[in-house]
């Protein structure tokens, strides 16, 4: 598991003052890369490999609003490696209260350049057992 500290930018707010849903998602990227940096590799050297992460599902549970300047830790472990596919769970909570304040969850798929699905373990065994490690020691 890792955890990234956000800072709520005001542009991330809407009229309401409270962050925009669309802002969660990239705050799960913020969190995924910063697991993919953790184990040692970075996403522009794996798409330089040839490998790429798009996302094919994606869950959001929001259960608190958040605003201007509040911090907020995004926790973001692996759940699942099958295949080509990973799937990732978030759980984001205010720095301050600790509350929660939204959950997620997204699936991906490892596929190289012509976006044609491949099995990390065939492909990157190394990236593979590193993440295997990495989900086995926060289950």
């Amino acid at each position: 598991m890792v955890k990234t500290q956000i800072s709520v930018r005001y542009q991330e707010t809407d009229q309401m003052g409270v962050v925009h849903h669309s802002v969660y998602p990239i705050w799960f990227e913020e969190g995924r890369s910063a697991l993919i940096r953790k184990v040692g590799y970075s996403y522009s050297v794996l798409e330089q490999q040839g490998l790429l992460l798009p996302v094919v599902d994606l869950h959001c549970r929001f259960v608190s609003p958040v605003r201007f300047d509040d911090q907020i830790l995004v926790h973001t472990r692996i759940k699942e490696m099958r295949g080509a596919k990973i799937v990732l769970t978030y759980k984001l909570l205010q720095v301050e209260s600790e509350n929660r304040v939204a959950h997620g969850e997204t699936t991906h798929l490892w596929v190289d350049r012509s976006m044609k699905p491949v099995r990390l373990q065939d492909v990157h065994p190394t990236l593979f057992r590193i993440l295997k490690e990495e989900m086995s020691n926060n289950q």
